[in-house]
């Protein structure tokens, strides 16, 4: 069963410097029908404007990855990583017992546009941790590339949780397809362009879960970027 929600549908907030799309429930967005689904607790869309972002903030028990869409984002925090990430680096950053962390657009003319998800920890109160790594445009072109997996396979960042999310850039025409294991779930995140999921049509900004279907195929009605999480 595949479960479309439409771009439109998120919860939207204009804060003037920031642009936000929460996929569930997030801050001063509540909507008890969509709190997250399976490992994913979170999936927001931000625009930040030039020079703006988000000041020293605390997090727990909670695995952030970061997927930079568009622009540049300057990530500090208290375990003492600093760094400028860009479009094809992922970040991930371990909450775990505690930890602060900010996130600013570098950019004096540029907007930042991301995507941020949340996972729940399989285990909670593990050593907080931080990694990021570069994947090229060519690793991610028509094909499934992992980005963040339990155990880091293909040069992926480690995740502490059971779910694997795949990043793909997919030119119009183009299809991948997908095998689930016994008992998973699937999330589709679709960042640019359109496509189809199993023949329904998702357009930038769309998400879908799926339960119940062994086989996944998507294909490109125009160039076309998208997240696939593999969730237990």
């Amino acid at each position: 069963m595949i479960t479309i929600r439409p771009s439109a549908e998120r919860g939207t907030f204009d804060h003037g410097w920031l642009q936000s799309a929460h996929t569930f429930s997030f801050a001063d967005y509540h909507d008890p029908r969509h709190m997250g689904y399976r490992r994913l607790r979170v999936i927001n869309e931000d625009h930040v404007a030039a020079g703006q972002g988000f000041g020293m903030h605390p997090h727990r028990d909670m695995e952030i990855v970061t997927w930079i869409l568009d622009g540049a984002l300057e990530h500090k925090d208290s375990m003492g990583n600093g760094s400028v990430i860009r479009p094809g680096d992922a970040q991930r950053m371990s909450a775990g017992t505690g930890v602060l962390h900010s996130e600013f657009n570098p950019s004096k003319t540029d907007s930042t546009h991301l995507l941020q998800i949340w996972l729940f920890p399989s285990e909670r109160g593990i050593q907080p941790g931080y990694e990021e790594k570069h994947f090229p445009r060519s690793s991610r072109l028509n094909k499934l590339a992992p980005m963040a997996t339990p155990d880091g396979r293909d040069g992926s960042v480690v995740i502490h949780t059971d779910a694997a999310i795949y990043a793909t850039i997919l030119e119009k025409g183009q299809s991948v397809k997908h095998r689930l294991a016994s008992g998973r779930g699937a999330w589709l995140q679709v960042a640019r362009g359109e496509v189809t999921l199993n023949g329904q049509r998702l357009k930038a900004g769309d998400g879908a879960s799926v339960e119940d279907e062994r086989d996944l195929a998507i294909a490109a009605l125009a160039d076309s970027e998208f997240l696939l999480f593999d969730l237990g």
